[in-house]
């Protein structure tokens, strides 16, 4: 039986489940939920959190501006979470790997050529791809949004069956709800254009996003006909809830 392919997007404010660290709990969480859905779910995860993790370590100073001391974190940071990954993954019987990829290398057919055969033999060998931006020479992710448009686009040039962004929210919150209080999940999104006319964007702690950034990447995997689930990551077993269709969570057609 062919396995549902799902590329599963966590951001930092997830990872860090809105604290100053890393939470091991999220991605044991994580690992969990992988374990138990690997007999019918193969997955892809684009993972930030290198400069949350970095910030754990160390305070850099510097006279220069401050995306020069993001990406310097950035480096640090990065083999560090990369381990706590495989640490965790192991104890859940997973294989991981690590790929870290630049905005430039979508642009290129030879590198999307490449980006694609060699994360479809490690899926096809059972193994985990974990992809970051390479923050250290590229400053899209710092700039764009908390890794949402890579996600997108690696789900788009991997033909995934479905693109799930794990975020802080149930999902996207109508304008209205949002404004007196009593918070409202949109279930269904066929329209993206009026969705647009529904976001009240803001920016987590840690992540570079927020909502508007979530909406651009549905966008991109709308046109590669990928369907797009916003989830609220930081409530435990959220991917097996969704799936379930047990918790509130947007739906992008």
């Amino acid at each position: 039986m062919k396995k549902k392919r799902i590329l599963l997007k966590v951001g930092s404010n997830t990872l860090t489940k809105e604290t100053d660290n890393i939470s091991r709990g999220k991605i044991e969480d994580m690992a969990n939920q992988i374990a138990k859905l690997q007999d019918t779910c193969e997955f892809i995860i684009v993972s930030s959190g290198a400069i949350a993790v970095a910030k754990q370590f160390v305070k850099l100073e510097s006279q220069r501006k401050e995306l020069f001391v993001k990406q310097a974190l950035a480096s640090i940071g990065q083999p560090h979470l990369i381990r706590i990954y495989q640490e965790i993954f192991r104890e859940y019987g997973l294989l991981s790997s690590q790929c870290l990829l630049s905005y430039s290398d979508f642009e290129k057919e030879d590198s999307r050529t490449n980006i694609m055969n060699t994360i479809n033999v490690l899926v096809n060998n059972n193994y985990i791809p974990i992809i970051n931006e390479n923050d250290t020479v590229a400053t899209d992710e710092i700039k764009f949004g908390d890794n949402d448009k890579l996600g997108a686009l690696t789900a788009s040039l991997l033909d995934v069956d479905l693109f799930v962004i794990a975020t802080n929210t149930n999902g996207i919150y109508t304008k209205a709800s949002i404004e007196n209080g009593k918070l409202e999940t949109i279930k269904v999104v066929e329209d993206l254009e009026a969705l647009k006319t529904q976001v009240v964007n803001s920016k987590s702690s840690h992540g570079s996003g927020g909502m508007e950034s979530k909406i651009e990447a549905a966008v991109v995997a709308k046109n590669a006909h990928i369907e797009t689930w916003i989830v609220n990551g930081l409530e435990d077993n959220f991917l097996i809830n969704a799936l379930k269709d047990k918790v509130a969570f947007t739906k992008i057609k």
